[in-house]
């Protein structure tokens, strides 16, 4: 099962389209937020129970807007069982 996740960068041209990237999470009592390392992007927050099952996905799109560049990664995640 895929998932995408919108993340936020502030500058263009640090990852590009079709590029495997790395996540990484932090997490807070209430929510989690991933990161795309070295400290390209950041995600929005989650709750806890809505955590990613991968550390890793693949750059879909990259949009631009006058808030910034909006970067779409898939994740490939293992359904629990």
């Amino acid at each position: 099962m895929s998932r995408e996740v919108v993340f936020k960068m502030e500058r263009p041209n640090l990852v590009e389209i079709g590029q495997t990237v790395e996540v990484t999470e932090s997490v807070t009592p209430f929510n989690v937020n991933y990161m795309i390392e070295p400290a390209v992007a950041m995600s929005g927050l989650f709750k806890l129970n809505d955590r990613l099952k991968a550390d890793h996905g693949v750059v879909k799109n990259i949009e631009e807007n006058d808030r910034g560049f909006y970067v779409t990664v898939e994740f490939e995640e293992q359904e629990e069982k």
